[in-house]
């Protein structure tokens, strides 16, 4: 018998051990840290950008539990070719659905492929896994020097 949630955690293993957009960019014009001190996960968020506002290019490097690679390798995807304009509502979208009630739906529509990482939420602990490469990149568009945390 066929179940969604098999392939659902097909996926994030998938995207976990052979993360898309991994390693250093080097003609980002933006880029940040980000550190999990709960579990160790470490990353480096890389950007590159448009004179119109497009995300040209979206990296990401570094090590961490199978969630937060998973995570950040279906970002990249999610945000490359996009108008940086939609990082916002998009993190938005995406921490509302790791932090709401497990009975809500995930918004598919908006979230695409991001959806699969909604059963994060029945483990608290591993949302903060799932969130890093979010914050880290909310860093990188910010700017500045400081290491983003999930904390």
């Amino acid at each position: 018998m066929f179940d969604v949630m098999d392939l659902y955690q097909q996926m994030i293993n998938d995207h976990g051990k052979n993360p898309r957009n991994f390693g250093r960019l080097a003609d980002a014009d933006h880029e940040a840290e980000g550190y999990n001190p709960l579990c160790g996960d470490k990353l480096h968020v890389y950007l590159k950008t448009s004179d119109e506002g497009l995300i040209e290019d979206v990296s990401f490097e570094g090590e961490g539990c199978r969630i937060s690679m998973a995570s950040a390798s279906l970002m990249t995807e999610a945000l490359k070719g996009k108008p940086l304009a939609d990082f916002k509502p998009l993190f938005d979208a995406f921490q509302h659905m790791v932090t709401s009630d497990i009975s809500e739906s995930p918004d598919e529509g908006r979230l695409g492929k991001l959806a699969v990482l909604a059963g994060v939420r029945e483990f608290p602990s591993r949302i903060k896994c799932a969130i890093l490469c979010w914050h880290t990149l909310k860093s990188a568009v910010k700017g500045g020097d400081d290491v983003a945390k999930t904390e």
